[in-house]
């Protein structure tokens, strides 16, 4: 299936897979859950022993893999937004029939987004290599990485961050990003700046050192980063200072900065404090001081933020006084 969609940072989803299971925080107020428990049920017909669909059911759709070859102006599509294509439960070899999709569909751009980076690491360097010897392989599929597919990770906080984008990196690709959202806690993307250097190649990261110079300048280069809150019933509010900082990240090392949405919650003007943590707070996260504003700690220091819920459509998506929409260039 293939349609329309309401994120800023695509036109269009494509769904040849639906169904996931859940692996850290940011997965607990899943929209793609919610979405799944209201209608799937009445959408789909039940499972072989009569129980009815749910989202935890991971299900490939054979039918939906040409979708992308009908549309004939250039999109950019959200690969899964109901799904996570690299979860384990997906077969390698339905896998590979979506890549080769792609390759054909080539016209279009094709986003990625993954919280299983190890098994997207795997496909990409380890299985997709071996599996030209398949007579029905296209020869498309040799121009890896695909110019047209860009692999990116979610992540929510510094320890998702730390664990998933480092794999990211060592996975070829020809655009790869972060999308840092539900943002739970604030993180150090480790962008830089850093002096060029003219080795080509020389991405001066703690873990994969430049060949030619060696230096280890701990630079993570990475192409585009997206940031949001959370939104939904039960959202999580985001420190405003965490969206600053990103941006102040990207902005010093060149990276574009996509500001996706505040979330339902949003920063009460001239209400910042310094408080001790109290009872029964958690990392962050201050104490509910009423049904509307919420006390929020930015998880380094004793300096707190009142927010205000208002809901997703009235806190929008402004950081201070401006819409962030970067794109990364792509040389084709």
């Amino acid at each position: 299936m293939m349609a329309k969609t309401s994120i800023e940072w695509a036109t269009d989803s494509w769904n040849p897979t639906t169904g996931c299971t859940k692996v850290s925080q940011g997965c607990k107020h899943c929209y793609a859950e919610t979405i799944a428990n209201r209608f799937w049920a009445k959408q789909y017909p039940p499972n072989e022993d009569g129980s009815p669909r749910k989202f935890t059911d991971v299900r490939v759709h054979p039918e939906r893999l040409e979708d992308p070859l009908k549309w004939r102006k250039p999109r950019r599509v959200f690969v899964n937004s109901m799904s996570d294509l690299f979860h384990e439960d997906m077969p390698l070899e339905f896998i590979l029939r979506v890549w080769i999709t792609m390759a054909e569909a080539s016209r279009h751009t094709f986003l990625i987004l993954t919280k299983r980076p190890d098994r997207m690491n795997r496909f990409v360097n380890e299985w997709l290599p071996g599996a030209f010897g398949l007579a029905t392989m296209s020869l498309k599929l040799l121009d890896k990485p695909l110019p047209n597919v860009w692999l990116g990770v979610s992540v929510e906080d510094q320890k998702t961050a730390d664990e998933r984008i480092p794999i990211l990196l060592q996975t070829p690709a020809a655009v790869r990003f972060v999308s840092y959202e539900p943002a739970l806690g604030p993180v150090d993307f480790k962008l830089g700046p850093y002096p060029p250097c003219k080795h080509v190649g020389c991405y001066h990261h703690i873990s994969h050192p430049c060949e030619g110079c060696g230096r280890k300048l701990g630079r993570l280069p990475l192409d585009w980063i997206i940031m949001g809150g959370e939104s939904g019933p039960d959202a999580r509010p985001m420190h405003p200072d965490w969206a600053r900082s990103v941006r102040d990240q990207c902005q010093a090392a060149g990276v574009p900065y996509f500001f996706k949405q505040w979330g339902e919650w949003i920063e009460i003007p001239n209400r910042s404090v310094y408080t001790t943590p109290q009872k029964g707070m958690t990392g962050p996260w201050g104490s509910s001081r009423s049904k509307w504003t919420y006390l929020i700690g930015d998880g380094v220091s004793t300096k707190h933020r009142e927010l205000a819920r208002v809901g997703k459509k009235a806190a929008g998506r402004m950081l201070d006084g401006q819409e962030w929409n970067e794109f990364p260039e792509v040389t084709p």
